[in-house]
Parts: structure tokens; C-alpha cells; sequence
């Protein structure tokens, strides 16, 4: 299944809000918050995305939620590699 850059765009918007409200005494390793229920719902645009890139993906959208300074460029630089390329303009 090919996904959208408009799908990709609806995982960063919802990565962003997850990152405003995260809790930061609150690790990526902690299983008591809520942070995998984050990263579901924002993994919920791109859910046909091959297995092995969505285990990146959904690593890299943990760290940006938890660290969205330190880990922003490394998520956009993934979906930048997963993203379809944009058409062509001829």
C-alpha cells in the first residue's frame, strides 16, 4: 500500500500535539504512561506501511514526543525517505 505525503503530514501534526502534552518525568522506556497509545494514534494515518518501517517509524515518533528538540530532524528525515516523491511540475 503506497502512503500519502498527506498521510505523512497527518502523522507529524499528531506527533506535534502528542510532544505539547508529554510529560517529561515521563520516559520513552516507561510502560506506565500512556505513550504507546501516542504513538498508535499517531501512526493511525500511515497503518499500511511496510512492517519493518513502521518499527523505525514508530521509534522515531516516540523520541520526537519525548524530545522534540533533540529528535524533530531525525523523524522528518525518515519521512522524508518514506514519503512518495512529489509530482512532477512538466
Amino acid at each position: 500500500m503506497t502512503i500519502s505525503q498527506e498521510q505523512f503530514d497527518d502523522l507529524l501534526g499528531r506527533t506535534a500535539l502528542a510532544a505539547l502534552f508529554y510529560l517529561p518525568e515521563v520516559t520513552v522506556e516507561d510502560g506506565e504512561y500512556r505513550l504507546e497509545e501516542d504513538v498508535s494514534y499517531c501512526m493511525e494515518p500511515v497503518a499500511g506501511i511496510a512492517k519493518a518501517d513502521a518499527e523505525k517509524l514508530r521509534d522515531a515518533v516516540a523520541r520526537a514526543i519525548a524530545d522534540p528538540t533533540g529528535s524533530r530532524s531525525d523523524l522528518l528525515a525518515l519521512v522524508l525517505e518514506l514519503a512518495p516523491p512529489p509530482p512532477s511540475s512538466e
